[in-house]
């Protein structure tokens, strides 16, 4: 496929079938065990969910109270009745030869997710939001005449999140995708993790020419199990429509491929079903699910603050960059601990810091987060990974974190310094005064006893002395290392430079 291939001439229509595995400790319709997947094969599974005559689901309460939440969290509207229906197909791991799913009476209807594609913000539309169980798992064995069947995963709760078609990129859905996966993580119903398939994305991919508003017949891109894998298919996609586009032959029927991530191309694999093909009709062992006005309004209450919203305040609360939000805000536990480290500091300054030297919260709150703010990206986090912790189990505490964040924003330790002590907590989870008094780590910023080193110094570097009283400043600079080596790196480059200045004067 030509990487040079021009899609000026025709807009791209992307339309995303997103399927969250939701983490509940059971199935979707049984008591089976829901981690299935680190079982050995067909071990998690019963009567009900191998669909043997005679058995009867019974909703997981649990599954559709994360659904209603999730889908309020995406704006979608709750109906005050929906419903199951029989989803009909056939396939090895499909052991009904039906999948309870739903159709025409989702638990969510509409809602949208407004993101941030560069410097624009785009704001992409629901059709629905609505909960269904999984299929079990087909292994090939390499070299082998036959498949081996899992139905661990049979019966697994499933939501499956519908957009509209109003995608225009691979960027946009990629986007919109590591989102969703980020409010489903703030909302605690999914790990929702691609590799391990608790996140599956299908896309609906066609073209049209620019200015036309019909809808031409699409393609379902499958198996794609990354967020890179998504933007390299739909690329690959949106090439390869725009060549029959150009050679005169446009897609006529709608088709099912699937992404090789070997060959970096999607591959044919059927003409895709419609709604008829699936002979839906409601599920007859499962009433309907009547939800009250009190009880929708209820759970939205009981939402969490979503990362758009979070976002939106760590800007306005602490002045932080933009950079930093997003770092933060992708990991929701890293923005805790950092939130926690900041208020520490907050509560400090108001109660301790003199008034009289200038030092306010107010005055003072964009350097103080952001001095949290680089140390927790860039120093914290990459230590953690050194030692193999991470911030759910690291031995550093906040409480200690923001204790030797207030030794550098009092100067009583430099980096160097404190960066050895950081990676002492990090071991030991021991407190950082103490670390400092053990190893004689506090800074030296007294002007006196710095006195005598730069006087030694000066008098053994006389030639780069004279240089720097003729404006050298790399001169400076020597002569500034010369201290700090004399101290142990324990000296104030400030102040020790503000002292050279002055004397060679």
């Amino acid at each position: 496929m030509s990487e040079n291939t021009s899609t000026h001439s025709y807009e791209t229509i992307i339309g995303l079938e997103i399927h969250v595995q939701l983490k509940t400790r059971s199935k979707m319709f049984c008591t089976c065990d829901n981690r299935g997947e680190d079982a050995p094969p067909n071990t998690t599974i019963c009567p009900i969910c191998t669909g043997q005559p005679g058995t009867l689901p019974v909703p997981n309460r649990q599954a559709i109270e994360w659904g209603v939440k999730t889908a309020l969290a995406l704006g979608c509207t709750i109906p005050p009745t929906s419903k199951f229906d029989r989803k009909h197909y056939f396939y090895p791991d499909l052991p009904k030869g039906y999948q309870i799913s739903q159709f025409d009476e989702p638990v969510g209807q509409g809602g949208g997710v407004t993101v941030r594609v560069g410097e624009e913000e785009k704001h992409f539309r629901l059709t629905r939001l609505h909960l269904e169980e999984d299929a079990g798992k087909l292994t090939h064995p390499t070299g082998s005449q036959y498949s081996l069947v899992d139905l661990n995963r049979a019966g697994t709760p499933l939501m499956e999140i519908v957009t509209e078609p109003d995608f225009r990129s691979p960027q946009d859905a990629k986007i919109f995708l590591q989102e969703l996966r980020l409010i489903v993580r703030y909302l605690g119903v999914s790990d929702a993790d691609m590799e391990k398939g608790h996140l599956r994305c299908d896309a609906n991919v066609s073209l049209r020419p620019i200015g036309d508003q019909l809808l031409y017949p699409k393609t379902e891109v499958k198996n794609m199990n990354s967020f890179r894998a998504v933007e390299r298919a739909l690329t690959f996609e949106i090439a390869r429509q725009t060549e029959l586009w150009n050679a005169g032959t446009p897609p006529t029927k709608q088709a099912t491929r699937g992404w090789d991530e070997a060959s970096q191309t999607t591959l044919e694999q059927r003409v895709k079903e419609t709604s008829d093909d699936y002979r839906y009709f409601p599920e007859p062992d499962i009433p309907p699910l009547e939800f009250s006005p009190e009880e929708v309004k209820t759970w939205q209450a009981g939402l969490p603050e979503l990362p758009s919203a979070r976002r939106v305040r760590f800007a306005a609360q602490y002045a932080l960059p933009l950079q930093d939000i997003d770092v933060l805000v992708e990991d929701k536990h890293l923005a805790d601990f950092t939130e926690y480290v900041i208020s520490e500091l907050k509560a400090w300054i108001v109660a301790e810091k003199p008034k009289d030297r200038g030092v306010t919260w107010h005055t003072h709150k964009a350097e103080i987060s952001k001095l949290i703010a680089n140390w927790t990206i860039n120093r914290l986090t990459k230590a953690m990974a050194d030692h193999g912790q991470t911030i759910h189990d690291t031995k550093v505490k906040p409480e200690n974190f923001a204790e030797l964040m207030t030794f550098i924003f009092e100067q009583h330790i430099n980096v160097p310094s404190a960066q050895q002590v950081l990676e002492e907590m990090i071991a030991t989870g021991a407190d950082p005064s103490e670390i400092i008094q053990q190893r004689g780590l506090g800074q030296v910023s007294d002007s006196v006893e710095l006195e005598s080193i730069l006087d030694t110094v000066i008098a053994a570097n006389e030639k780069v002395a004279a240089e720097v009283r003729a404006g050298k400043q790399p001169a400076l600079q020597f002569l500034i290392g010369q201290v700090m080596k004399e101290t142990k790196g324990r000296a104030n480059p400030k102040i020790v430079s503000d002292l050279l200045i002055h004397k060679l004067k």
